[in-house]
């Protein structure tokens, strides 16, 4: 089989690329290890960029998301039970729109089943040949037989334990990595959210985080340390835990219930650089993980696919090899802006250590950050997120 563009991996990334390449009559393949189930099963953010809401219209997919999103004008930071509001509206004239990652794969797989490009799931054995060629191509496995596909160019979508990056020649790659000492414990519930915004929370006992998924799906995060077994956390420990954290009206308003889901994430910044090898271009996490803290990290998949999906849309239109050329150092300068914010976040809001100086710096950010008209505007100008 042959293809323009081979897409490894069905996430976000590699679905919102396919769909771009096929409204403009580029060929794709989608290749994905899972099977399509267990890609709708995983539990992701859901702090959608302005940008990102435009590309999801360019690519067709956005009606349900203006539907059922949430659009949010600012965001809640509450310090030692005091709350503030950042507007992103008043200082960027920007929103950002709440709708969970899932929905919008969900979107994606939908808008590339009505177009009749072909995913293949369930796709093992995935291995990556002659990248630095002028004919790359892929072999994996399907329906107990072999198979190879022919292509141009092959897109790495396949997240931070794909095999992508791993297919990139000993010696050609650099990475850069931070590994926090502390994860954020999840639960998603369906009670009311707390709050019409989220609220940050930095407290002694550790970071908390009230965040939702619709006006009746709650999700709620708090700092723990990487050896928590999740067995040792069933959902009445969860809420006592969180409730001394909170603000005196987050507390009353709060409404406890059963988990739908808990898991716990451990928090690392991670950036591989370059982007290309040969014919072989890295997007999303297989090429840079951000903390969760300032919503980046599907955001940042997407902007790695605005970039490249130009570039190939260039390259076929026009016959420029401009915009693949560049598409490492683009990429890359808005990953590391991205990667600084999520960074400056984590480390603002988290209990980093026992030790006092550090707990009077962040206080002091703070309130510098709450009383800086410049302060608040950088703040909401990197959360809106940052012109392409």
């Amino acid at each position: 089989m042959r293809t323009q563009v081979a897409i490894i991996g069905a996430g976000p990334a590699g679905l919102l690329l396919g769909q771009l390449l096929h409204r403009h009559g580029i060929d794709n393949v989608i290749l994905e290890r899972q099977t399509r189930d267990h890609v709708l099963s995983r539990i992701r953010a859901g702090v959608i960029e302005q940008v990102t809401v435009d590309l999801l219209d360019e690519a067709g997919v956005g009606s349900r998301m203006h539907r059922n999103g949430l659009v949010h004008e600012g965001v809640q930071i509450c310090v030692d039970g005091v709350r503030h509001r950042l507007s992103f509206k008043e200082l960027t004239g920007k929103t950002v729109t709440v709708y969970g990652q899932t929905e919008i794969t969900k979107d994606l797989m939908d808008g590339r089943a009505a177009t009749g490009a072909p995913t293949i799931y369930s796709a093992h054995d995935v291995a990556l040949h002659d990248i630095c060629s002028e004919r790359p191509r892929v072999t994996y496995r399907a329906g107990g037989q072999a198979h190879e596909l022919a292509c141009d160019f092959i897109a790495g979508c396949d997240g931070f334990h794909g095999i992508s990056r791993k297919g990139v020649p000993a010696g050609a790659i650099t990475s850069h990595e931070r590994v926090y000492p502390f994860g954020w414990l999840g639960i998603l519930t369906d009670t009311p959210p707390v709050s019409e915004e989220l609220i940050y929370v930095r407290h002694p006992l550790g970071f908390a985080l009230c965040s939702m998924r619709s006006p009746t799906r709650s999700r709620y995060y708090l700092q723990c340390g990487l050896a928590e077994d999740i067995e040792a956390w069933p959902d009445e420990r969860f809420w006592e835990e969180l409730k001394p954290r909170l603000d005196d009206e987050a507390r009353a308003r709060l409404v406890t219930g059963p988990s739908i889901e808990k898991s716990i994430a451990p928090l690392r910044s991670f950036v591989a650089e370059p982007m290309r090898f040969g014919k072989l271009f890295l997007a999303g996490d297989a090429a840079h993980i951000v903390p969760p803290t300032g919503a980046k990290g599907l955001n940042l998949a997407a902007s790695d696919v605005q970039y490249l999906s130009r570039a190939l849309i260039d390259y076929y239109s026009e016959k420029s090899a401009a915009g693949l050329d560049h598409y490492s150092d683009r990429a890359l300068a808005r990953v590391w802006k991205a990667e600084r914010f999520s960074w400056w976040m984590t480390m603002l809001l988290h209990r980093i250590s026992d030790n006092s100086f550090d707990y009077k710096i962040q206080l002091a950010e703070l309130d510098y950050l709450f009383r800086s008209k410049a302060a608040a505007t950088a703040f909401a100008e990197n959360y809106v997120g940052l012109p392409y």
